[in-house]
């Protein structure tokens, strides 16, 4: 099996938090977005993982840093790691085909800005499955239509009238994965083309065309990391999950704890200093970030920053920051807000 990662985005609407960091590698509840929705698929596959391929732009943004922290994901779960560049944002379709050396056998297919919680098996008789999530106002997703067998058969983007209420959400499995390289060929080579972008959904379509059976595999969460008020409610969303399994490291040995409270569910990183600071719920902070008389709650604070007499609710803050809740002069990123 294999998992395949387009992330070349650049996150647009993650800014400014994505200026400087690719959106799938801002951390959410202790790790970064695409290391967790690695780890939660590898989960629900219950088998081997031979090979991790990521797809990602250019180079200047995603540096040597960048693939050497996806090395490192793919050899914590014995897989093998290839890295592909997408040289321009022609849509999924495009993404995918740039993968090709490695569009052949199982694959998963999985867009690395969402993060899944999940428990079910591949039905073995499929040879798709489409991971789907039950929403209240689909509408206002792309949706699937299965005949009285229970197959889909159909792809429909925000319906008018009610077609069903299961949203696709950006996950797939194929048995063999060569077949959907070949119908996404045959859409490049058509030059077909939506909003200027080449779509996965177009080779799916043919697939289905071709008679290939699909199936879907309905998962118990689905948390996007799209905008900052989304990427807090799944960070606190992450770390009540994280709380129920039993995770051992949510507040890391080496944090320092002077007349400061955590209350629980948080993350606190390595060599995190409090002082004289009540934390949580629902507060992640990564390693080295310092804070200092202040009160800090729904919020995620990233790495070596400092925080002093500040009253935060539902922030977010990025690395390297300086920030004093008494401030005169105060120097904030490009698409900042302050409410």
């Amino acid at each position: 099996m294999k998992i395949i990662v387009p992330m070349a985005g650049r996150g647009s609407r993650l800014r400014p938090h994505s200026l400087t960091v690719p959106k799938p590698l801002i951390p959410v509840a202790g790790q970064p977005i695409v290391h967790r929705l690695v780890k939660d698929i590898a989960k629900v596959l219950k088998q081997p993982i031979e090979e991790i391929a990521f797809v990602l732009g250019d180079p200047a943004f995603f540096g040597d840093e960048v693939v050497e922290s996806l090395k490192q994901l793919a050899n914590e779960l014995g897989a093998k790691a290839s890295i592909y560049r997408q040289d321009q944002p022609l849509g999924t379709g495009h993404a995918i085909m740039s993968a090709e050396p490695s569009l052949y056998g199982p694959a998963v297919i999985a867009y690395a800005d969402t993060l899944i919680r999940a428990e079910f098996d591949l039905d073995p008789n499929a040879d798709s499955v489409i991971w789907t999530k039950r929403v209240n106002n689909p509408e206002a997703y792309g949706v699937i239509k299965l005949n009285d067998k229970e197959e889909i058969v159909e792809l429909v983007e925000k319906p008018e009238a009610f077609v069903s209420d299961q949203a696709v959400i950006g996950i797939y499995y194929f048995k063999d994965v060569a077949v959907l390289k070949s119908k996404l060929q045959e859409v490049l080579d058509e030059n077909v083309m939506h909003g200027g972008e080449y779509q996965i959904n177009d080779g799916i379509k043919r697939m289905m065309a071709d008679g290939n059976i699909f199936k879907t595999g309905t998962v118990d969460e689905w948390m996007d990391c799209g905008n900052k008020n989304i990427t807090l409610e799944t960070n606190a969303k992450m770390l009540g999950f994280l709380k129920e399994d039993g995770e051992e490291i949510l507040v890391d040995q080496s944090a320092i704890l002077d007349n400061s409270k955590i209350i629980e569910p948080c993350y606190i990183g390595a060599n995190v200093k409090l002082k004289n600071t009540t934390i949580g719920p629902y507060v992640s902070i990564g390693e080295g970030t310092v804070i200092e008389d202040s009160v800090v709650k729904n919020s995620l604070i990233q790495t070596q920053t400092t925080i002093k007499n500040a009253n935060l609710d539902e922030a977010m803050i990025g690395n390297h920051v300086k920030y004093n809740g008494n401030f005169k002069k105060i120097s904030i990123g490009d698409y900042s807000v302050l409410e």
